[in-house]
Parts: structure tokens; sequence; C-alpha cells
């Protein structure tokens, strides 16, 4: 076991007052909670942290033109993008003319598939700063768009980067199969950023809409602070 993988452990261990073990005949990692034995899959967050956006966290917004815009995006992306395609967007606050906007971004969506080239795309509408990034082999179980409304500051590059990297670690295959039946298994994920982007990786895993098999996703942050993604 590496040394920042047990590091990890042993902070979800303290999260939860338990014990941890390791299988006898296996590399098999358990957390003993409240007389629970529940086995532990750990990931790495893939998130390339560029100065000076280290500690930078996305301010996003939830007020009702936000949230109107993002869930009509949503089921237009639903309805014309192809399975296996998941769309990526933000937006920049505040929105004055909604509707005008969405209808453009709609357009924008259906010419972004017929691109050849590269399926990134940047432009201001309206005074307000869009980008899109289209990703491929995307699980079919999932949403095909995740929106983001926010401030100006920081650049919007990290929130698309925060949500391709989350959509990756959890459509991973399992990293060894199982080898004690059926008990229940939590999903611990490892990233460097700070526990202020808990509330946004949240943001980001109600709109993947995905199942898993983990009865709880957890995220480790670098300064060894554990949030519960789902639960």
């Amino acid at each position: 076991m590496k040394k920042v993988e047990r590091t990890v452990i042993e902070s979800v261990a303290r999260q939860f007052s338990a014990t941890w073990e390791r299988s006898g005949d296996s590399s098999d990692v358990y957390l003993v909670v409240a007389g629970r034995r529940v086995g532990l899959e750990i990931r790495t967050l893939a998130l390339r942290e560029r100065a000076p956006r280290k500690a930078a966290t996305p301010r996003l917004r939830f007020d009702r033109v936000a949230t109107r815009l993002i869930e009509r995006l949503r089921a237009s992306a639903g309805a014309i993008l192809p399975d296996g395609t998941t769309l990526l967007l933000t937006v920049t606050a505040p929105i004055r003319v909604p509707a005008r906007t969405a209808a453009i971004l709609e357009d924008k969506i259906k010419g972004l598939l017929g691109r050849a080239g590269g399926r990134d795309w940047k432009a201001s509408i309206h005074g307000n700063r869009v980008q899109m990034r289209l990703l491929k082999d995307a699980p079919t179980r999932g949403s095909r768009m995740i929106g983001f409304v926010h401030n100006p500051d920081p650049a919007p590059e990290l929130a698309l980067d925060m949500a391709r990297a989350l959509l990756e670690v959890l459509s991973a295959e399992p990293a060894r199969p199982r080898r004690h039946g059926n008990g229940e298994r939590w999903l611990v994920v490892m990233n460097s950023g700070g526990i202020a982007r808990l509330g946004a990786y949240r943001y980001i895993y109600s709109q993947l809409r995905m199942t898993t098999s983990f009865g709880t996703i957890l995220l480790v942050f670098g300064d060894g602070s554990v949030g519960i993604l789902s639960a």
C-alpha cells in the first residue's frame, strides 16, 4: 500500500471514529464502523492543479434565472446529444435576457455536434461569457449535460476540469474484483484541492445523475479533510 493511500484511509477512519484493516489473503481494505465491515475502493481524481487556480473554487449561482436556464438547456441537450456524449457548459452571471440566451445556446449545441475539428467553443452572448466542452465516450447512464452559471472569477476552465475529472473517476471500472460477496462498499476519492470545493463537487454529482454500486462516496482533500459526496 502506498503511503498516500494509507494516509487517506486513516483520515476516513478518524472521520467516522472507526478502525480499518486489510484482508489477510488480499490487498482489500475494510473500515469497521459501528460494528459494520465496509469495503473501501480508493481512486484518484485526475485534476491538474495549475497556478494560480490551485486554491480557487468555482463561485456558482443558483438564483431562479440561472436554475431555469440550466434546466432548459439540460432538457434540450437530452434530446439533441447522442448516447455516449456529455456536454459541459459554463455561463457567467448575471443573465439579463435568459430566453434569447437559451435559444442561441441550443443552436450552438447542435452546431458543436457537427464540427469536424475540436469540440470546445467559447463566445460572448448578450454580455455573458459562455464556454462549452463536448466529451465523447461518456457513460450512457448519466446526464448528457452538466451546466454551471457562475460569477466571472475564477476562470470557467476550473469548473469544466472538475466536472470532467469527477465523471471519469465515477465511470471507472473497479480497481479489483470483489472478493467477499455482496457486502457494503464505499468509494474514497483522493484529490489535491481544498474542502471549499466540496459544494461544487456535490453540485456536479447531482447533475451527473449516475447510479453506482457504492453505498457512500467520500472525497478526501489534500489537507486530510473528508467530505461526503453521497450517502
